[in-house]
C-alpha cells in the first residue's frame, strides 16, 4: 500500500512533533489559571495592606531596592488585578492569556523578589506559585483545531 503526498487542499497546520498533549498538561494549564489567579487575589491583599497602613509592613533601613510601602501597595494592588484576569483568561482558555500569564507571571517574580525583605514568607510563596505557573504555560501545548 503507498502513501499519497497530502494534497495542496489541506489546510491543517502541521502538527508539532512529539508526544500528543496529555491530560496532565491540560490540567496542568488549567491548574496554572487558577494558581495566576489566586496569586492575583494574593496581591490584591498585599497592596491593599500596604496602601492602606505603613506600619503593617516592617521597615527596612538599608535596602537596595528601598520604596514607599504606599508605592508598593499600588504596584501589588495593580499586578494583582491584572493576574486575576489572566487567570481568568487562562482559565476561559483565550489563547493570548498563556503568553500574558507568563509574561506577567515573570514581572511577578521580579516585583517579589525586590519585595522581599518586607514579607519573606509571602514573597517566596508568590515567587514558587509563579514558577510553577511559568513552566505549565510553557510545557503544555495545544492541539490544533481540526
Amino acid at each position: 500500500m503507498t502513501q499519497s503526498a497530502p494534497s495542496s487542499s489541506d489546510t491543517r497546520p502541521p502538527r508539532r512533533p512529539g508526544p500528543p498533549d496529555s491530560p496532565w498538561a491540560a490540567g496542568g494549564t488549567m491548574f496554572a489559571g487558577v494558581l495566576l489567579f489566586v496569586d492575583g487575589v494574593l496581591d490584591v491583599f498585599k497592596g491593599i495592606a500596604g496602601i492602606a497602613s505603613d506600619d503593617v509592613y516592617a521597615r527596612i533601613s538599608n535596602y537596595t531596592f528601598k520604596f514607599d510601602v504606599t508605592a508598593w501597595g499600588w504596584i501589588h494592588l495593580a499586578l494583582g488585578i491584572l493576574l486575576m484576569i489572566v487567570g481568568l483568561g487562562i482559565l476561559r482558555g483565550a489563547g493570548w492569556a498563556r503568553f500574558v500569564g507568563v509574561v506577567l507571571a515573570a514581572l511577578n517574580i521580579v516585583a517579589n523578589f525586590i519585595w522581599l525583605p518586607y514579607q519573606p514568607v509571602w514573597a517566596i510563596v508568590s515567587i514558587a506559585i509563579d514558577t510553577f505557573v511559568i513552566w505549565a504555560l510553557c510545557t503544555a501545548r495545544t492541539r490544533p483545531v481540526v
